[in-house]
């Protein structure tokens, strides 16, 4: 019997890379839903254990209030949907919500889907518009990442000599996603216990 619970332990343990005991719950919040936002989020859920996987869509900004540590997820629409009306897109719904809201002493991370292929030139620009928000509620945004690995011509999520968040590309680059993903992880959690 004993080998069998160091079994599952381990199992757990390795389902569950980045997850420490002492960690407090994480928020994680994405949207859209059903794509690659929501495959994304699904994955780094399974890799920290100890998060709310929550649809942005389906919230107020008040539901920060429970969590000190936050990840948002985000993808950039394509040029050919931002001159249409773009009211169903669910960080377009919630972006005003939190507008006004108070994070601070809250950290918060941000990962965002682009395709440096075809939108070479907005290279997960929804990312650095949600950072510009977030910064604005007094909240702690970690998670910087470096562009080195990354073909791209211009990027509103590169400020300061580095990416706001983690950028994806689920669309040409999705052999590179866990490994990106577990790279970031490394970069947020110890500053999230």
């Amino acid at each position: 019997m004993a080998d069998l619970n160091f079994s599952i332990t381990m199992f757990y343990l390795k389902s569950h890379l980045f997850y420490t005991e002492n960690m407090t719950k994480i928020g994680l919040f994405y949207g859209p839903t059903e794509g690659n936002v929501e495959k994304v989020a699904k994955l780094i859920a399974s890799k920290i254990g100890n998060v709310d996987l929550v649809k942005v869509k389906e919230v107020d900004a008040d539901v920060f209030d429970k969590y000190d540590n936050i990840i948002l997820g985000i993808s950039t629409l394509g040029k050919h949907t931002w001159s249409s009306d773009n009211e169903g897109n669910d960080w377009d719904q919630f972006l005003p919500k939190l507008n006004g809201a108070d994070l601070k002493g809250k950290k918060v991370a941000i990962f965002g889907l682009g395709d440096h292929i075809a939108y070479a030139d907005f290279f997960v620009d929804a990312m650095g518009e949600l950072f510009e928000v977030v910064k604005e509620t007094g909240a702690t945004v970690i998670g910087g990442v470096s562009n080195e690995g990354y073909e791209y011509n211009e990027s509103r999520a590169f400020v300061n000599g580095k990416f706001v968040g983690l950028p994806i590309d689920e669309d040409f680059e999705d052999d590179l996603t866990e490994e990106r993903v577990d790279n970031w992880l490394k970069i947020i959690l110890p500053e999230m216990k």
